[in-house]
Order: C-alpha cells, then structure tokens, then sequence
C-alpha cells in the first residue's frame, strides 16, 4: 500500500509527481492519494494517476483544505484506517 501525499496545483499533481508515477512500476499495488488544496479539491488528480498506474488499484483520495491542514490529523486517521 502506497501514500501518496501532493499538494493540488492547478487541478493536479506537481510535475515532480507525475516523473516519479512514470519512472516506476505500480502494478499489482494500491496507491491511496491524498493531497493539500485551496479550494480544488482533488482535481483530476486521481485521474491522473489511474492513467499513469494502470495496473494499481488507485483508491478514492483524501483531500485536506491547506489552510487546515494542521488541524486535519483525525481526518487523516480515519480516512487511513479505511485503507488498511
């Protein structure tokens, strides 16, 4: 089980996301994103990712508004614990 943690640019993934998906082999593993936003949401970024990973089973994100972030940690906790 892979956490990926981004923050939301621009409706997506930062570049540097985006190389290290391509750059690796993800099938067979579950990728549970989660990112940091301003108003985004996820974006396509979930979608992106199942693009990238085809062969991963790409769970449904976790998206934390930035300017809370630091008061998100249960949010974090329980949306992890459904992962496992």
């Amino acid at each position: 089980m892979i956490y990926l943690g981004y923050p939301n640019y621009w409706g997506t993934m930062p570049m540097q996301v985006f190389t290290f998906l391509e750059h690796f082999d993800f099938s067979g593993k579950t990728i549970c994103p989660f990112c940091t936003h301003e108003g985004s949401g996820m974006g396509r970024s979930e979608a992106d990712i199942k693009k990238l990973c085809p062969g991963a089973d790409v769970r449904k994100g976790l998206a934390i508004q930035g300017s809370f972030a630091a008061q998100a940690e249960n949010e974090l906790k329980k949306w992890a614990g459904k992962e496992n």
